[in-house]
């Protein structure tokens, strides 16, 4: 593997366990679960707990290098960012195939708001559930 895919662009000391987690995330197109990921690690004969994955997923997600998705069943899912600036989701119920959108106007509205309400250092997310149109064209639907 090259030096991108290995070493994180992320803050702190860099360990073997948060390159191969990077690693692991990097070679992956889909979401996943920190559960499946600490599979496929170990399925790599990596040597990473479950809990370091947690972790440097957290850690990912705080500095802004993976999406993070909590769908309906409730464990949050994980991959890296295809995007570098602030954006959201569009995200297929059925099929899982996600659309990143960048959305001002949500923007410009989330700021007023914590601006009328005396918020500050404010950060959201905003994921639209629904069905894709190969999905929704599907005959059982």
């Amino acid at each position: 593997m090259d030096e991108i895919t290995t070493t994180p662009p992320a803050r702190g000391r860099s360990t073997r366990q948060k390159r191969a987690v990077w690693a692991a995330l990097h070679s992956l197109e889909d979401f996943v679960s920190a559960q499946e990921l600490h599979k496929i690690l170990d399925e790599r004969g990596e040597k990473v707990s479950l809990a370091t994955v947690y972790r440097v997923l957290q850690s990912h997600q705080e500095e802004g290098l993976v999406d993070v998705l909590r769908p309906d069943d409730g464990e949050a899912i994980f991959r890296l960012c295809e995007r570098e600036e602030h954006h959201h989701h569009l995200v297929c119920r059925s099929c899982g195939l996600t659309v990143e959108f960048e959305a001002p106007d949500i923007e410009d509205w989330a700021a007023r708001l914590a601006a009328e309400q005396s918020f500050s250092e404010v950060r959201h997310t905003l994921e639209i559930f629904g069905l894709c149109a190969a999905c929704a064209a599907l005959p059982h639907r």
